[in-house]
């Protein structure tokens, strides 16, 4: 099968640019292909994981994966979906980013065998650019009147775009450009929201060198109301499990919209076509089941097999009574339920915490918690433990220390 069939049959592909032509080029050779990841902190977010798995797809059917770290535009900052400017980075943080990167992504694609992943890191060749020389070599090739209609820029032009972020879409149409030079790139990988600056790139291969070249983007995960997903309480969803612990990320996908589950199954997991339709055939109680599996699914992906195992072993007995319940320890002079809520994170301030006590929703030891400020009861602090639940989907024992 084409990898484009397999990209389209499970949701992948949004836009693309020559698609018959890319079609043909993808059946009758191996392709190298890249994607872009700023490393603008030290871990990978759910927002990657989808353009993370295209490569992995793309890599299966046997076509090059270019990891392309931005650590010279990292520098600049991407305006696509901005309303201010993104600060700068130091060459320091970047690189220890780099270096996380490369760890969380070797879970899903290979780095060695027949047909390698290969890492670059555009401040090799962007930190060292004449600027005059640059400008006639590359600008030339780009028009402004077209470049102001780019979504990625309209956003920005209401507070004011800079000239530094102006300069952007260039950098990255040249990284495209030198890709093709060292590897014989042919086709440009990413979000839906880099639409514009994927098109610069491959249109400036075709109009500098006369050569095909292509740009390929994909869906968002969206929720139904076409909020990105991936925010929780705490922040973003992220792949380090030092910033969204094993459980938490197993839960999030535990509790998604019912009518994502089989989204999600297509988009962030292998599992068979034909056996996620018969997981998610019924809208009723059995969809919980299908949730289940995606979250594990997902999170043996992500953490590997023996935290999945773990997370779902925590999350039933969360919900099943006894067993390995998550936990989590406060300091032993917490006086409030209100100060426990937020200190375990089961709220991400004050003021949601007092909001879930008013709402009926917290209870400590299975007895309603139904004052703002109620102390922790005596009975809970000589036993040092307790079992504190948030609605009906949240058990956690927590510990006095």
């Amino acid at each position: 099968m084409n990898v484009i069939d397999t990209l389209r049959s499970r949701g992948f592909i949004k836009q693309t640019v020559y698609e018959d032509e890319l079609y043909k080029t993808l059946d009758s050779e191996k392709v190298p292909f890249y994607v872009g990841f700023d490393p603008t902190a030290d871990s990978l977010h759910i927002g990657h994981y989808i353009p993370i798995m295209a490569m992995a797809h793309m890599q299966r059917a046997g076509h090059k994966p270019i990891v392309l770290i931005g650590g010279g535009t990292a520098m600049v900052g991407d305006p696509s979906g901005r309303t201010d400017m993104r600060a700068m980075m130091t060459k320091e943080t970047i690189a220890h980013n780099v270096e996380c990167f490369k760890r969380q992504m070797g879970r899903f694609i290979t780095f060695e065998g027949d047909n390698p992943a290969v890492v670059e890191n555009n401040a090799d060749w962007l930190l060292n650019l004449n600027y005059v020389d640059f400008l006639r070599d590359i600008g030339v090739y780009f028009s402004v009147n077209r470049m102001l209609t780019a979504e990625c820029f309209k956003t920005r032009m209401e507070k004011g775009l800079s000239f530094l972020e102006f300069n952007y879409m260039l950098m990255q149409g040249y990284d495209f450009l030198h890709l093709y030079k060292k590897y014989g790139c042919l086709l440009e990988l990413g979000g839906d929201d880099q639409w514009s600056n994927m098109l610069a790139g491959a249109d400036l291969i075709r109009r500098k060198e006369g050569k095909d070249a292509f740009a390929m983007t994909f869906t968002l995960l969206l929720t139904s109301e076409g909020k990105k997903m991936g925010k929780t309480a705490k922040g973003a969803l992220w792949l380090d499990e030092n910033k969204t612990s094993p459980y938490d990320f197993f839960q999030y996908f535990r509790n998604v919209e019912d009518v994502k589950v089989a989204e999600c199954m297509k988009l962030l997991t292998f599992m068979d076509l034909e056996e996620i339709a018969e997981l998610t055939a019924h809208t009723d109680e059995r969809i919980n089941a299908a949730k289940e599996r995606l979250a594990y699914e997902v999170t043996r992906l992500v953490h590997g097999k023996e935290n999945a195992d773990k997370a779902l072993r925590q999350a039933r007995a969360a919900f099943g009574g006894g067993g390995d319940m998550p936990e989590r320890t406060v300091p032993k002079d917490t006086a409030t339920v209100l100060d426990v809520l937020v200190a375990t994170g089961l709220a991400s301030s004050r003021g949601e915490a007092r909001r879930l006590i008013e709402g009926g929703g917290v209870s400590v030891d299975g007895v309603k918690v139904t004052e703002i400020f109620a102390p922790l009861p005596d009975s809970v602090v000589q036993a040092g433990e307790f079992v504190l639940h948030k609605g009906k989907k949240i058990r956690i024992k927590v510990v006095l220390g």
